[in-house]
């Protein structure tokens, strides 16, 4: 055979292993989400082993959306976030006592049977805010239905184990907005309590004294759909670590 046939051969085989390297490639580009898990301050919760959940203590939670969602404390928002707590609210194993929206994530105090009904919980509910959220704000923009990310992280939890955590809990959460400096603009400078929270279903305000009846809503106001609490701490527990009143700011000294 000659040499110029067999340097034809060895380069048509080359010419073909380059052609099935290019039909077998990888598919798709870069993964969304591949690479090291972010840092610092953005980076969420850390993705270990829930730690075990006893029925009798609930659970402050915490959870970030992203920015394309914009401002959470909107009434199309907050309308979609009720939504969200009408679906949670048909579990039996998973119950949503107080919740608030600020303008870049969302605080709840939840009890739960265990960390399993904790988690089925919480994903039922992320799923449900994300549909009527992506829905809520897609309503009057030009183009296709937003589908995309609304909860990025990993929620961050938090097991309220005494009656002084539980108290600062309940006050966090509901007084969230004061800690953001959201009661310093109109209209709710004149707010008594945050409308975009369910501090109106909280019937400990100290404020209240021996009223019978609960802070009344503006007229048009629906407010959110939780429970009422049925673990100790969230019931009579907090009250033995003294009286919370609306105007706290959370993270201050009493």
């Amino acid at each position: 055979m000659a040499a110029s046939e067999r340097r034809g051969r060895r380069t048509s085989k080359r010419s073909a292993g380059a052609q099935q390297l290019v039909l077998f490639k990888p598919h798709g580009g870069k993964r969304r989400g591949a690479g090291r898990p972010p840092k610092g301050r953005r980076a969420g919760s850390p993705h270990k082993d829930r730690p075990f959940l006893h029925a009798r203590y609930p659970v402050h939670v915490a959870l970030r959306t992203v920015s394309a969602v914009g401002n959470l404390r909107r009434r199309c928002v907050y309308k979609a976030i009720r939504e969200a707590t009408l679906t949670t609210a048909r579990r039996e194993n998973f119950r949503i006592v107080q919740l608030s929206l600020q303008r870049t994530h969302v605080h709840l105090i939840v009890e739960a049977s265990d960390k399993h009904a904790l988690a089925a919980g919480m994903q039922g509910f992320q799923i449900s805010a994300a549909k009527h959220l992506n829905a809520a704000i897609s309503k009057d923009q030009p183009g296709p239905r937003r589908r995309g990310t609304v909860f990025p992280d990993r929620y961050h939890a938090e097991i309220i184990t005494s009656p002084t955590q539980a108290r600062r809990a309940l006050s966090y959460v509901m007084n969230n907005w004061r800690k953001h400096e959201e009661d310093r603009a109109q209209p709710m400078s004149a707010w008594t309590i945050d409308w975009f929270s369910t501090a109106v279903m909280f019937p400990g305000w100290a404020e209240y004294g021996d009223e019978p009846f609960l802070w009344r809503g503006p007229p048009t106001y629906d407010p959110l759909v939780v429970y009422q609490p049925k673990t100790w701490l969230l019931r009579e527990g907090w009250k033995k670590a003294g009286p919370i009143s609306y105007r706290e700011v959370p993270s201050t000294k009493r």
